[in-house]
Order: C-alpha cells, then sequence, then structure tokens
C-alpha cells in the first residue's frame, strides 16, 4: 500500500480506539475499548508486536469491528448510548413528575440537541411513556437510518 494512504488511515479518528505513545514505559501502541450495555472490553495492539504503527492500527480495528459484531453491536461511527440513566430504563425519556410529563431527548444527524414530551395529563401515564419510546426510536431512526 503507498505510503500516503497509510499516513491517511494513521491520521483519521478511529471510533473506540485511542494513540498511546508513553515513553517513560516505552509503551507504543493503539488502545481499543468497546462498550456495550454496560460492560467494556478492551485490548491494546503494541506497534511492536504487531509489526508497526500502521500494523498495529489494523490489528486494532479487526479486533474492534469483530468484538463488536460478536456482542450484537451496530457497527457504527456515530456515538450511541445503550444503558439509561433515565430511571425509565429507555435511553432518552424521562419522567418529569412536576410537570406531569416524559421528556424525550434525541441528537439529530446534525449532532443538535432535540427535544419534546408526552402530556401524562393528555394521555395517561401508560399511553404517554409508549409514545414517548416511540418518537425517540423514530429519531433514532433518523439519526442513524436504520432502527435499533
Amino acid at each position: 500500500m503507498e505510503d500516503g494512504k497509510k499516513q491517511k488511515i494513521l491520521l483519521e479518528k478511529h471510533k473506540d480506539i485511542a494513540r498511546i505513545d508513553q515513553e517513560s514505559k516505552r509503551t507504543h501502541g493503539w488502545y481499543v475499548r468497546v462498550r456495550f450495555i454496560g460492560k467494556t472490553y478492551s485490548k491494546f495492539f503494541s506497534d511492536k508486536k504487531c509489526g508497526g504503527r500502521y500494523s498495529s492500527l489494523l490489528s486494532a480495528i479487526t479486533w474492534r469491528d469483530k468484538t463488536e459484531k460478536k456482542l450484537g453491536k451496530v457497527r457504527t461511527n456515530k456515538h450511541m448510548v445503550t444503558v439509561s440513566n433515565s430511571g425509565t430504563g429507555v435511553v432518552g425519556v424521562r419522567l418529569n413528575e412536576k410537570l406531569k410529563r416524559y421528556e424525550v431527548s434525541w441528537v439529530t444527524h446534525q449532532g443538535k440537541q432535540g427535544k419534546t414530551s408526552v402530556s401524562i395529563a393528555k394521555h395517561g401515564k401508560k399511553t404517554a411513556f409508549m409514545r414517548a419510546c416511540v418518537i425517540r426510536q423514530e429519531k433514532e431512526k433518523a439519526r442513524l437510518g436504520y432502527s435499533i
């Protein structure tokens, strides 16, 4: 492969892959961290063991892609949240008891924050939650181009 193409790949950002150059410990390589449903899978690819900076990056990319496939994680360079901290158990949907509504948030395909809400008073708690979940799924589908 020509040097220009290698250089381009080395300079690109690769999701979940970080470069580590720690001279004091003579550590040089790529660190991969795949997070999925609350668990983290990681591995370090040493330049020395893999045959150079470029080879270690290719090994890291291959390992990341295989690990994501094995876990059932969709391969995308876009950020995806898979664990909910909202209390509802659904990413991007939270209950606002004070205002009696479910609030829905998402990221648009331009990277902007989107928000809306569904009234519990108008729809009832169960229906409002279901509507909020449907809105969230539709917004993620529009951003990612497929269903989650």
